[in-house]
């Protein structure tokens, strides 16, 4: 699967190098979200054929906050890190940390207030889901189930759960919909906060 991941990202981006014409730029947009439903769509039937699934969740209990809690901690704790390691300001560090994969937002947020961290804010968050991509197979196989969710923050409601969903069982597909919601939630909260304080 992750060599399909790949294979596929590295097909388009030398077909957005190469083949495809500026005048098809402007439709990305839609053509992702269209894509993206898709996506979610199909794991939403997969999710939806197994009838004992919803019952199970009684028993996951407070894993359901405790996976997103733990994930907003780990990437803030990473942020402080990088801010020590990169000597960069505490709060532009955790604001870079607060994207949670959420590229495009985070960066947005942070780009009036300093372009070059926003641009480290996008840069960051791309590779993350990229690693994410990449690593959720391995980590599912070797470390957990419930590690593969934060790994990719955000993206375990979207772009990462087909992945996610091929790796571990149906029930953490759940938990990785869930945690993702209140992650991207996060977003739009923390990265104002951090980026205030700057």
């Amino acid at each position: 699967m992750t060599k399909k991941i790949l294979l596929v990202l590295a097909v388009g981006v030398l077909s957005g190098l190469f083949i495809i014409p500026d005048s098809l730029y402007n439709s990305t947009g839609i053509l992702l979200d269209v894509g993206l439903c898709m996506l979610l769509f199909s794991v939403g039937v997969d999710i939806g054929s197994n009838k004992d699934i919803f019952k199970n969740l009684k028993n996951v209990g407070f894993k359901l906050l405790i996976v997103p809690a733990a994930t907003v901690l780990g990437s803030l704790f990473g942020g402080i890190l990088c801010s020590i390691l990169f000597k960069m300001n505490l709060f532009g560090s955790l604001a870079v940390a607060s994207g949670f994969t959420w590229y495009t937002l985070s960066a947005i947020i942070i780009t009036p207030v300093s372009a070059e961290l926003g641009t480290i804010a996008f840069l960051t968050n791309v590779f993350r889901e990229l690693i994410a991509f990449i690593s959720i197979p391995f980590i599912a196989k070797h470390i957990g189930y419930l590690e593969t969710i934060a790994v990719g923050g955000a993206i375990s409601m979207d772009t990462g759960l087909p992945i996610i969903t091929r790796n571990t069982s149906q029930e953490v597909v759940i938990i990785s919909f869930i945690s993702g919601i209140i992650i991207s939630l996060m977003v739009p909260i923390l990265v104002p906060i951090f980026v205030g304080l700057l």
